[in-house]
């Protein structure tokens, strides 16, 4: 069995993205390009659509049925996904040029437009006690939101970046995203068992579909040399902006649902499932909306996921060693706290395209 290293338990290494940050390097070194690059492109275009397929296959539609009964919480997450996100990357407009360039701009919206995590949403609540089964179908209402609702308000925020709402970009949309999800909802009744027995070696499947997806869209990058717009003072500058979005977002998700009347275990999930945004999710579709100029594009993004990791792993932790309230403290839909677990003892949630597992906490 092979230990983990011994690291700070405040600074967790997520393992996928170290092996996304080689993918870069490695589109940097040797990038795609002639009948190489068309190679590449084709094999991420039919990944993207495996990926949907499989999101489609393995969601549990009863699951999600059943997690209605929590309506309230998870319109406020998905107002906070969709509506608040948005909000504050429109405001962040007026970092350009001064902090951000365009096109870092372009994609410090995009990742405001992309849908939650499933699992590292419900691996933080479990560690910090709270709403599990509301935080797997929060992120699942959320990621189910997004295959619709990312592309869309995309197309209509970012205009010409994506190609606006024209009858060829709805269309890439509709082929490979929306399609192979709804097929694999209408065959999960024959393949959602066979899916369910094989979750590990379907892990790989999502995690390296996502790996060809960074490649082929840094090679592009590296063709067209965008990379020459990025200095290290801009990539400083946009982690920054990204710290302070995450912590307004972390703050407005704990206050907000206070006043909105919600117990601890529910504050816990919204918290954690309304203030992030998903790396495996957002990859693909910045593919399908970007396409050559989606290696910038996703730049944001991918900062963001392990910014988010570390800042909620740390967070958590303080959660899980908050009192117990006493008295009728819980608000309307919240289910009893569950107990203080570590992430590998926390429900599987449906597994997205690609999810990225968060690291566990040291033992």
């Amino acid at each position: 069995m092979t230990r983990r290293p011994l690291l700070p338990s405040w600074l967790p290494v997520d393992g996928y993205v170290l092996a996304l940050l080689g993918t870069v390097g490695l589109a940097a070194l040797l990038p795609a390009s002639g009948t190489g690059a068309t190679v590449a492109e084709a094999a991420a275009t039919g990944a993207v659509a495996l990926l949907f397929f499989l999101y489609g296959a393995r969601l549990s539609t009863r699951e999600a049925l059943d997690g209605l009964r929590h309506w309230r919480l998870h319109l406020t997450v998905l107002g906070c996904t969709f509506l608040v996100f948005p909000l504050l990357g429109l405001a962040a407009r007026g970092l350009v040029p001064a902090v951000l360039t365009p096109q870092l701009y372009s994609g410090f919206l995009f990742l405001c437009l992309v849908p939650s995590t499933i699992q590292s949403s419900i691996a933080f609540t479990s560690i910090a006690r709270g709403n599990v089964p509301a935080a797997i179908c929060a992120g699942s209402f959320s990621s189910l939101a997004g295959i619709v609702l990312t592309p869309l308000l995309a197309a209509a925020l970012l205009g010409g970046g994506t190609g606006g709402l024209s009858a060829d970009a709805l269309l890439r949309i509709v082929l490979q995203l929306l399609v192979p999800f709804l097929l694999g909802q209408a065959l999960r009744p024959w393949v959602g068992g066979f899916l369910t027995r094989r979750k590990k070696v379907l892990g790989y499947v999502d995690r390296g579909s996502i790996l060809l997806v960074v490649y082929t869209a840094f090679s592009q990058g590296m063709v067209a040399g965008i990379w020459h717009l990025v200095t290290p003072g801009r990539l400083a500058l946009l982690l920054t902006a990204e710290a302070v979005l995450l912590a307004l977002m972390l703050a407005l998700t704990w206050y907000g649902a206070g006043k909105l009347g919600f117990g601890r275990a529910d504050r816990i999930a919204i918290q954690f499932a309304g203030s992030k945004k998903s790396l495996a999710a957002g990859l693909p579709m910045a593919s399908v909306l970007f396409g050559a100029h989606a290696s910038l594009a996703v730049l944001p993004l991918m900062l963001f996921h392990q910014m988010q990791l570390m800042v909620c792993a740390v967070l958590a932790k303080r959660r899980a060693r908050d009192p117990e309230p006493t008295g009728p403290t819980a608000g309307p839909g919240t289910a009893p706290a569950p107990a203080e677990a570590p992430v590998s003892a926390s429900p599987a949630p449906p597994a997205g395209p690609g999810r990225i597992a968060p690291p566990s906490p040291p033992r």
